[in-house]
């Protein structure tokens, strides 16, 4: 694990090196450790979505519901 004293923190370029790299640094004052810099967890990939409009169009085929294409109309209009 890295390690760096409290002189050696203004090399930030080193420190922010070792976080991307997902590694812990140990801050150290006289060779006595002071505390633990974590690195930030990375976000899990978002789930994938499913195919919504494979779906509807296994459940409806090819027809237009009712009202949808007033319903896409409306919210055009209210879009700006």
């Amino acid at each position: 694990m890295p390690s760096v004293n409290l002189r050696q923190l203004r090399d930030t370029r080193q420190l922010k090196a070792w976080l991307q790299a997902g590694e812990t640094v140990e801050l150290r004052e006289r060779n006595r450790v002071l505390g633990k810099i974590v690195p930030e967890k990375t976000a899990a990939q978002p789930a994938e979505w499913p195919d919504f409009e494979a779906r509807a169009r296994e459940m409806f085929g090819e027809r237009i519901l009712p009202g949808a294409d007033l319903l896409i109309d409306e919210r055009e209009q209210n879009r700006y």
